[in-house]
């Protein structure tokens, strides 16, 4: 990978930066400073082997911080920095939203005062795993040491547990909040930590996780080789992306997703187990259905035996209007190629979500928020690396899912907030459902809600405002639902 700032790692030097400031959040002055720094994984020989770069905000004003909650954040991927969480979400700046269909990469962007900070209830440490953002793999040798589900997880442990030794935080509630993948690191690193991992045992346990966009599943790599029809499985979220779009019924979005998904339960799932045993007359009946609940034509159904491809629906929904809707939030549309040809083989990974969002995070938080946590490092900001390609996918003890159910279980009142949006077709609401219907987790400490939004929920006003107040609610004891 191509660099601009010259590192080996017998010379190397880790960074760290502090700043001080104060804003108002909900009526009230909160000072507070923050240290954005590397976190060095060092080699039996005592070289430099990675780093783990992070920034934490401290709110100064606390003369007790024994009681006070610490969130540790981070997006997914694997290979994604932590850029999405902290632009958008849970920064003290973050960016300002509009429409969520916005009709342009370009700006002028807008960077404001977070008026959902948590920081007011929390301290705030917002991750970039190893290789991403300003971490480093400083050694390629040693990748296979943080490029994999359980290494991963170890190497966030590793570092939460410094973390609080430096920063004299043991006694304080802990809350790892993930989104997409890293729903997955949380769940593998608070099941390592309530067992054991490759070569130690942990001492930190966690009060409770957020997970935001679910990758959390009882079968293997991420969902696959879950016995159940995948066109089951995406539903309820085609369901959401229909009614957003094309609103067959005055239900709300709640309603209908639910009516839908009682329809996949029972008789989609039938139908398509039955398969050609199907009377021509209930066979009709099940395509008017689909059809309906998704806005699926009946073309494209009798074209696949009823079932609907992931993918294959991102272009059929609004095929009538010209437009593909995104994976990671199907409220974002762009223009089908033509022809047709090339919208299929050329198209099929060209997100509007990311073209339009992607380069707006990253000015935000390159050309406003690092500065302002003074942070000026002449290292190459890697937003989202390539590792998933190599990545470690094999779990020693079961699926993630055990994972989380063993932390759940283990550590007697951690609580478990699953928040996915209605029209994320990256990381669907029915892999959630089927993931509480069989990891045997305690479901009395289990909370979920929907939203009306996609992959990264706070995409719009309105949501992150919402998901704030749930998590704020989630982390002071109560029920966000």
């Amino acid at each position: 990978m191509y660099r601009t700032e010259r590192i080996k790692p017998d010379e190397f030097t880790p960074a760290r930066f502090e700043s001080e400031h104060t804003f108002e959040l909900r009526g009230e002055t909160i000072p507070y400073k923050t240290v954005s720094e590397d976190n060095v994984f060092y080699n039996k020989d005592g070289k430099p082997v990675a780093s783990i770069f992070s920034y934490s905000y401290f709110r100064t004003d606390v003369k007790d911080v024994s009681s006070r909650p610490v969130i540790f954040a981070y997006n997914g991927g694997p290979g994604s920095s932590s850029i999405y969480v902290h632009a958008g979400f849970f920064g003290t700046r973050r960016v300002s939203y509009g429409e969520p269909d916005r009709p342009s990469a370009f700006g002028p962007y807008e960077v404001i005062d977070n008026p959902d900070c948590l920081l007011d209830i929390a301290d705030l440490v917002l991750i970039d795993p190893v290789g991403t953002g300003y971490g480093l793999l400083l050694d390629e040798e040693e990748k296979d040491n943080f490029l994999g589900i359980e290494a991963d997880a170890e190497a966030l442990l590793n570092f939460i547990e410094a973390w609080c030794l430096r920063y004299k935080r043991g006694l304080s509630p802990k809350y790892l909040i993930g989104e997409s993948y890293g729903c997955t690191r949380s769940a593998t690193a608070a099941g390592i930590a309530a067992v054991n991992g490759k070569d130690r045992a942990y001492g930190v346990a966690f009060d409770g996780i957020v997970m935001i966009g679910n990758t959390v599943t009882v079968g293997e790599y991420f969902g696959r080789n879950v016995p159940v029809e995948e066109s089951v499985i995406g539903f309820p979220t085609y369901a959401g992306v229909n009614w957003y779009h094309n609103h067959p019924s005055d239900q709300s979005v709640e309603e209908f997703v639910k009516e839908a998904k009682a329809f996949a339960d029972e008789d989609y799932l039938l139908a398509l187990y039955k398969g050609e045993a199907l009377s021509e007359e209930k066979r009709e009946e099940i395509m008017k259905k689909v059809s309906y609940y998704t806005g699926v034509s009946k073309e494209y159904l009798i074209a696949h035996g009823l079932k609907i491809d992931d993918n294959d629906y991102r272009q059929e929904v609004l095929k009538k209007d010209g437009k593909a809707v995104s994976r990671y939030d199907g409220r974002i549309t762009r223009p089908l190629l033509s022809p047709w040809k090339d919208e299929e083989k050329k198209a099929l990974w060209d997100d509007a979500t990311a073209d339009r969002y992607d380069t707006y995070f990253y000015a935000a938080l390159t050309g406003d928020i690092l500065p302002y946590l003074n942070v000026s490092l002449e290292r190459t900001y890697v937003n989202m690396t390539m590792y998933y390609k190599d990545w470690n996918k094999d779990v020693q003890f079961g699926t993630t899912g055990e994972h989380l159910r063993n932390a759940m279980t283990r550590r007697p009142g951690m609580r478990t907030f699953f928040a996915n949006g209605w029209y994320d077709l990256c990381t669907e609401f029915g892999h959630v459902y089927y993931t509480l219907d069989h990891a045997g987790l305690p479901k009395d400490r289990v909370f979920v809600k929907g939203y009306k939004s996609g992959h990264m929920i706070y995409i719009g006003e309105e949501n992150t405002k919402e998901l704030s107040q749930d998590i704020r609610t989630f982390i002071l004891g109560g029920s966000p639902e």
